[in-house]
């Protein structure tokens, strides 16, 4: 009977706690989250989401524009889960929501920033990429859904289980996918440094058609935010690792609010920020999109008329 109730406390993450019977300090995080943080994050992915789509509909960049959006749609849900667990902190829907939607959710603001990588290489030259441009695309967004889905199903998995087993199965596949998002973060980011690296080197022999483009203020503020948006989620994935690999009970690391809203509501939130003010839609306008899609056929890249542009 002992080994049967240790068996039923790791399913159920509240070990059978209601909000009547059990201090906050017994629920899974440990915590009641904070109400103004929440509607203040809340507020911020919906407007956030809402000038994405604006955004969108003006520039056509069609493929970051769902990105993105599916990104601050998934955080939205994720903060109405938070507010769940506000009002009451042993919600087992609350916790399904929370745990499931903000866990991938930046997956969805990486795959925007995967798919800048193609333009920029287009913009500086692709003669310095080490892979062709279109190859950045391919690549990364396929590793970041793969990621997604492992996270989603580990989620699911988690939030589910009613036995020991499937419980540390989620986990394990939660904590892979964010392991995996995790790795692919840091090889983009080594070879988006590495192209920057051989555009500075080759600074005398850049595309000479788009040299307007890259003068302008506009486009260099877009590649700082970039890489502040990138660096954001990042930072946010690898506290997540560090969050949920310890698992759900006892774990001083899922018991930090502070630690959550820091790492993860305010990275978030900048790099989501970041791409709304330094949008690409306003680096890459038309006419550049037509002129990078006639350096792509150049270069044998083979792109479409509709995939050379950023909102292919």
């Amino acid at each position: 009977m002992a080994t049967l109730a240790h068996l039923l406390a790791r399913a159920d993450e509240n070990r059978g706690c209601t909000q009547n019977t059990c201090p906050v300090s017994e629920s899974v995080y440990g915590y009641r989250p904070s109400l103004g943080a929440t509607i203040f994050f809340l507020i911020l992915f919906a407007l956030s989401g809402c000038l994405y789509a604006w955004q969108g509909l003006k520039t056509k960049t069609y493929f970051f524009t769902w990105a993105m959006i599916l990104g601050s749609l998934s955080e939205i849900l994720g903060y109405v889960a938070k507010l769940l667990l506000w009002n009451d902190p042993f919600s087992d829907t609350g916790f399904k929501m929370s745990v499931v939607l903000l866990t991938f959710a930046p997956a969805f603001y990486a795959a925007g920033i995967y798919y800048t990588l193609r333009h920029i290489c287009l913009t500086f030259g692709p003669d310095f990429s080490r892979l062709k441009p279109a190859w950045y695309t391919y690549i990364f967004i396929s590793c970041d859904l793969f990621s997604i889905v492992l996270q989603a199903v580990g989620g699911a998995l988690a939030s589910v289980a009613d036995d020991d087993a499937l419980l540390n199965a989620g986990d394990n596949v939660m904590v892979t996918g964010l392991v995996t998002q995790v790795f692919t973060l840091v090889v983009f980011g080594a070879f988006a440094a590495d192209y920057a690296y051989a555009a500075y080197r080759h600074r005398h022999e850049l595309n000479p058609a788009t040299v307007e483009l890259r003068r302008s203020l506009r486009f260099k503020l877009f590649i700082v935010a970039l890489w502040v948006a990138f660096s954001c989620i990042l930072i946010r994935c690898a506290y997540r690792v560090a969050e949920l690999v310890n698992g759900w009970v006892h774990n001083p690391i899922l018991h930090d609010q502070g630690l959550f809203i820091g790492l993860d509501s305010v990275a978030v939130g900048i790099a989501a920020l970041a791409l709304n003010v330094f949008h690409p839609g306003y680096c890459f306008p038309k006419e550049q999109e037509q002129i990078a899609q006639g350096i792509e056929k150049a270069s044998g890249g083979g792109a479409s008329d509709e995939e050379a542009g950023i909102g292919g």
